[in-house]
């Protein structure tokens, strides 16, 4: 496996990770903060390649649209866009909005929880996809104590469509850009797959 060395300079933080990770992914097991949906709708997890920009992933669609000419000559990146795809040493200097970001209020959080309980229950079962912290630990509470009727109904639809909705939510992370090179790359395997050479086995001749 590929490793990469990567550091976050106004945070202070480093450590290694594995090549093809998504620098939102890196930010995150790091335990730098950052703020994004990961839609590439927005520049809020924009932060500036200070070192090694060689070894990133090409610049997406959504970047070249969130992102001005200056900020990409910059060295600009969409964390959630960005992915490491080779080994070797990266700096990476983050927003500095990202950085004071103040952590969620009580209000908010009883607002949050409002909204949630309000939506059917297979939203809710998509939305644990997305949770993080406090959000999920919520959320699971709220399916337990519901009525047995309400979690045996949940547990149902986690049973029929948990692998599914694993597999569409990391594919809507992902930029279209990279889902095609993965999908390229899959048929590719399979054909090579298919194509294995058959050969008969001789019966030995009689000795004369």
């Amino acid at each position: 496996m590929e490793e990469v060395e990567i550091k976050f300079e106004r945070e202070n933080l480093d450590g290694v990770i594995a090549a093809g990770t998504y620098l939102y992914d890196a930010a995150k097991r790091l335990g730098v903060g950052v703020e994004c949906e990961r839609t590439g709708e927005s520049d809020l997890c924009a932060m500036r390649i200070l070192r090694g920009s060689e070894l990133m992933s090409e610049l997406t669609h959504a970047e070249i649209e969130q992102l001005s000419a200056e900020r990409r000559r910059n060295g600009e990146r969409l964390a959630c866009q960005a992915k490491i795809e080779k080994s070797g040493e990266i700096t990476v200097m983050t927003n500095k909005k990202q950085a004071e970001k103040e952590p969620k209020t009580e209000e908010q959080k009883d607002e949050f929880r409002k909204e949630f309980e309000a939506l059917p229950l297979e939203k809710k079962i998509a939305s644990l996809l997305r949770l993080e912290g406090i959000v999920l630990g919520e959320t699971i509470s709220y399916v337990v104590n519901s009525p047995f009727k309400v979690f045996e109904k949940a547990m149902d639809v986690m049973a029929e469509f948990g692998i599914k909705l694993e597999t569409q939510a990391k594919e809507a992370t992902r930029p279209k850009e990279h889902n095609k090179e993965e999908s390229t790359s899959e048929n590719g395997a399979k054909t090579k797959s298919r194509k294995k050479k058959t050969t008969r086995r001789k019966s030995p001749g009689k000795e004369m």
